[in-house]
């Protein structure tokens, strides 16, 4: 069930910022990032757990969003988690559109798409499955490799994307130096995909 209506107006925020995408397609384009509260999924490495509890963080308006977004020359902005599709996004995504902002989000799939989205980036977790629809309609699929065994998980759901659906295979940060050589050899022996690193995290910015 949805934390909020299309009637409402307000999401709960984690953070806001104006940065670059530092991972998949759109890595090193620059962006504003919203982090909404609120996520059922659990990952144990997740980064940002402080996310997961949407009565934390303050509300906001779409108009106070916006507001925020358009004092950059942002052209770009990413909704993110959490997990952003706990709550309807109809109202905010049209609102940022007209507005000439496109819009991308990232997902791990396991609720109901709502909005109007550019870029779908859709990463699956294993704590709770993506939903068929959205496997069919993400542009990419970022798949984080925390283990060996990872490897044959992303490509169960490689084999349920559609056949435009870019590839990416991600370290889970703490485990970078570890599996990256790793997902170098897989990917050289399967080169559908593609690596994704946070470089974020390597250049020092949200």
């Amino acid at each position: 069930m949805s934390l909020q209506t299309t009637s409402a107006i307000s999401f709960p925020v984690m953070e806001h910022f104006y940065t670059l995408q530092g991972e998949g397609f759109h890595q090193g384009k620059a962006a504003y990032f919203i982090r909404l509260g609120g996520c059922d999924v659990g990952c144990v490495w997740c980064d940002v757990k402080d996310s997961w509890d949407a009565d934390k963080h303050p509300a906001y308006s779409i108009q106070e969003l916006l507001s925020e977004v358009k004092k950059t020359p942002a052209q770009i902005a990413v909704i993110t988690g959490g997990e952003p599709l706990l709550h309807n996004l109809d109202e905010l995504t049209e609102e940022f559109q007209e507005a000439g902002i496109k819009m991308h989000i990232e997902t791990s799939g396991a609720h109901p798409l709502s909005g109007l989205w550019d870029w779908i980036c859709l990463s699956p977790k294993k704590f709770k499955a993506p939903l068929e629809p959205i496997l069919h309609l993400a542009n990419e699929l970022k798949v984080v490799i925390f283990n060996k065994s990872d490897f044959e998980w992303a490509e169960k759901y490689a084999a349920l994307v559609s056949p435009s659906c870019k590839l990416y295979l991600q370290p889970e940060w703490d485990k970078a130096a570890q599996m990256t050589p790793f997902m170098i050899e897989y990917i050289k022996a399967n080169p559908q995909w593609q690596l994704s690193l946070q470089i974020h995290k390597y250049i020092n910015v949200p």
